[in-house]
């Protein structure tokens, strides 16, 4: 079997936001809601930070353990639609209305975004479990900022639970997206060209 060509392209950009509410999950399973794609994702920011843990003995280092910190997700998009903010911060709707308060409990969602390439190719990128928390109201900015904590949880064919997965997919190809969406969503990418999905809103 031939040995895959590395790709060193430079990144161009992010695009194609998805999330899904988790409806259930636990050690052995998962469930998804429907697929919802949020556009004009401008900037993502994904940190998961690594402290290395050294154990000593004998005037040395008798061995280092490596402890995962919390994943912590930064987004940007052009704007956020008001349907997405009621779902991904927990609001309630009183009388047609978005309100905020002290109880709005934000769902556990799953989330999938790409980084486009020059040569064509992407990377898709998956978060399986965390909760995005309600951005500031600002009359001035172009932009809205969301940031969102995750965790992990479990993944089919994983020897153990998983925060982040990743793939990367030539122009053309869509292996790794079908693969990621069916890990992360527990459901399949059926998209066209255009950016309109079926069980996938574009």
């Amino acid at each position: 079997m031939a040995e895959e060509k590395k790709s060193y392209s430079a990144s161009t950009g992010v695009n194609e936001f998805y999330y899904a509410v988790l409806t259930d999950d636990d050690d052995h399973s998962f469930t998804g809601g429907e697929i919802t794609r949020i556009k004009f994702l401008q900037n993502i920011e994904v940190e998961m930070p690594q402290e290395a843990m050294r154990a000593y003995g004998d005037n040395g280092t008798a061995e280092i353990a490596i402890s995962g910190g919390n994943v912590t997700v930064s987004t940007q998009f052009h704007k956020v639609p008001i349907q997405d903010k009621n779902i991904l911060f927990g609001l309630e709707k009183v009388d047609g209305l978005s309100s905020i308060g002290g109880e709005d409990v934000p769902p556990y969602v799953a989330a999938v975004f790409t980084k486009t390439f020059e040569d064509g190719s992407k990377e898709w990128v998956g978060l399986t479990k965390g909760m995005f928390m309600r951005s500031k109201i600002s009359g001035k900015t172009k932009d809205e900022e969301v940031t969102g904590e995750f965790m992990e949880r479990y993944v089919e064919g994983a020897s153990s639970e998983k925060s982040v997965l990743f793939g990367a997919d030539k122009k053309g190809v869509t292996d790794s997206r079908d693969s990621l969406f069916q890990k992360i969503f527990g459901k399949p990418y059926r998209g066209t060209n255009d950016g309109k999905q079926g069980g996938v809103e574009g």
